[in-house]
Parts: C-alpha cells; structure tokens; sequence
C-alpha cells in the first residue's frame, strides 16, 4: 500500500509535526510506503522506507490569510504529487479540503486532533466545504474527547478513536543533563494561551513559598508574540525573571534531556472558545521518560494522564489546585516515584507501533469501502 502523509512538518516542533513524523516512521517499518506532502521549506531524514518528500503544500505553519483559496489553487500540484497512491490520510486538518479534491474517488483518511475539525466543520463561509470533505473521509479522533467534539459538530459521523502514540525506547535513550538550578517544573507545546503558560507562571509564584529554588522551563515553538510579552512581563513582575525559562525551540535531544531529569511535567491547558486540548502528545513523551505529569480535566488530557495513577488532574484556570500539585509532587518522592513508574507502563501501552496498526486497520477498511464503491459502480453502468 503507498499512502500519502499531509501535514505541514515532519519534525518535532509541534504536534502536528510529530503526529506526523512518528506515524510515517511507524507505517514505513510495517511496509507501508510513505510519500510525505509539506509545506514548502521543510526536510525529512532519518525515516526508513520513506518512499519521498514533496513540499507541494501551500504554508499553514505560520498560517497565511486566505488559506483555502490557497488550498485550492494547489489542488492540481497535489494531485500530481499523489499520483500512484491508494489512499490520502490527512494529518493537519487544515489541509482536509485540499485533500478531498486531490484524492478524487480514492479514499481519505482525516486525523482529527481536537480544535480544528468541530471548528472548520462549524465555520459560516467554508464550513461547508470542509463538511463535505470530513463526510467522505474516515475519522480518527486522537481521543473520546476529541470524538465526542467532532460528532457534536458533524452529527452522525463516527470516528475511529486511536489516542496518539509515542516513541519509547526514543525517548528511554540517556540524553545529556540540561543546566538544571533546583526542581525542576517542564512544560512543553510552546508559550501559548491555550497551554496556560501564565497559569504556570502565577503558580510557580506560589511553589515558591514552599520549595523556594523551584524553577520552571518552557520549551516550544512560539508563535503568539504578544502573549509571549505578557509571560515574559508577568514574571517580571512577580519577581521570577530568573526562574522562569522560556527556552523556545529545543533540539529532540535537549527536549528528552529536560524530559529525563526534570522533577515534575505540568500543562495547564485551557479550553478558549473552539479552541481545546484533544489529547496531549507531550504527557505521553514525558511518562515514556518516567516524569510523573500533572494536565487539567475537561478535555483530552484526562485520555493522557490517568488521575492519580500517572499523574494529577486540576481544574482548567485554577492556579491555587495547580500549586498543590506541584508541590505536592516535589515535595513527596514516593508520590513522585510511583506516578513516574505507572507513567512508564501506561506510554508502553500507547507505543507507535501498536498504534500504526490501528491506522493499518482504519486503512484496510477504508481501501476495503472503496473497492465495495466501485464495485457497486460497475454494476450500476453494466445495468444502464
């Protein structure tokens, strides 16, 4: 079977990006032959059985105005690049409609990851394009979360539910110690508002109080510039500009550092509008390294992190919860210990290469609903 990938990166970046890099990884050791649309400027190495990349995909990371027209204009090129493949699988969600009218009559598989599915299929002047493209595809949703979310949106869809995966033995191997000061609180997925960065900083405030060389690090990309002020203002404010380290963008080895010696792994995401958390990819990654992890309820990340097995749940926008927590965790090495263990052994359950067999599965189904169409297609022109 040759498959083509859309997403607008193959690294480790964002989610997408990794989503995507880990699932072509994964199908390519199980035989699939891969071709990997991006975006314009993006590389590709390392992926055993990766049969190309084509960067022949309009740009979505920075996302552009006028996207879908953009989208649209690019459906000839992309249909070019798939030629002689089975089957489309859209990773960034974004891309669903270009997809659609690229794949034609072979089937397309959408990856539903949380905002952007409910939120496109819900849009007034191209929503019905998008609807139209997630009503002929089969659904993955990366969690119940996210599928409760996309059949609100599109009533009587039902999606394939396969939570993300992550790359154990990757992330098990030793990586060098960051600089650590002190414990050490990681978050990573970048200086965002939907990921509660300013949540992390007010409690990091309060930490303080009760483990005063507490220290917190954020890695990721960052995207939103204004907000990022405001974090970094913030801390200023609260006296914490030297304990508050907005690293940015981190190689994967600096990044399985932080996950390997960090103390504790906390996320504070938050639900703005449309915009949710569908699962959590990096709670995964830090429990494969054996980081007990604390997220919030009211979203994916309850599929993530089981509450007071691998980690800890708080309220969305509760930072005097969020503090306990972490100092609960700092502070209790048995606590921390047990959590980091069960982590360990829930990330084996989640492992890629049990999660690409899911995606085969969805695959064969799909390719199998496609064979039944055609069929029933023959039969109908023979009639006439």
């Amino acid at each position: 079977m040759r498959v083509a990938l859309l997403s607008s990166g193959f690294h480790t970046h964002y989610g997408w990006a990794r989503y995507a890099l880990e699932l072509a990884h994964a199908l390519a050791r199980r035989g699939i032959e891969v071709v990997a649309l991006t975006q314009p400027g993006e590389t590709l190495a390392g992926i055993e059985g990766l049969a190309d990349l084509r960067p022949v995909l309009p740009r979505l990371v920075p996302r552009p105005r006028l996207f879908v027209a953009r989208s649209l204009l690019a459906i000839p090129r992309v249909r070019r690049s798939t030629a002689g493949c089975d089957l489309l699988h859209v990773v960034a969600e974004p891309y669903s409609v270009l997809g659609a009218a690229a794949a034609g009559q072979r089937p397309l598989v959408v990856t539903a990851h949380g905002t952007y599915v409910p939120q496109t299929a819900r849009r007034r002047l191209v929503g019905a394009l998008y609807r139209r493209a997630y009503r002929r595809a089969h659904l993955i949703a990366v969690s119940e979360y996210t599928a409760a979310q996309v059949h609100a949106a599109l009533p009587g869809s039902a999606p394939h539910v396969i939570r993300n995966g992550v790359h154990v033995a990757r992330f098990r191997q030793p990586a060098p110690a960051p600089a650590k000061h002190g414990p050490t609180i990681l978050a990573t997925g970048g200086v965002k508002a939907r990921k509660g960065t300013h949540l992390l900083v007010e409690a990091l405030a309060h930490v303080r109080q009760r483990v005063p060389d507490a220290q917190l690090v954020v890695t990721g990309i960052q995207l939103e510039p204004d907000y990022l002020a405001r974090v970094q203002q913030q801390a200023r404010a609260l006296g914490l500009a030297d304990c508050v380290h907005l690293l940015g963008q981190v190689s994967e080895e600096e990044l399985r550092g932080w996950y390997q010696h960090a103390d504790v792994f906390a996320l504070p995401s938050l639900t703005i509008g449309e915009k949710l958390e569908g699962f959590g990819l990096v709670f995964l990654e830090a429990s494969a390294c054996g980081l007990p992890v604390i997220g919030t309820t009211g979203s994916g990340v309850a599929e993530a992190v089981r509450d007071g097995e691998t980690g800890l749940l708080v309220p969305q926008d509760d930072v005097p919860a969020l503090a306990d927590a972490i100092v609960r965790v700092l502070t209790d090495d048995a606590l921390r210990a047990r959590l980091g263990a069960a982590g360990r052994a829930y990330a084996e359950t989640q492992d890629w290469a049990q999660v690409a067999e899911r995606v085969i599965g969805v695959y064969e189904q799909a390719m199998h609903s496609h064979s039944g169409r055609e069929s029933l297609n023959r039969r109908g022109t023979e009639k006439r």
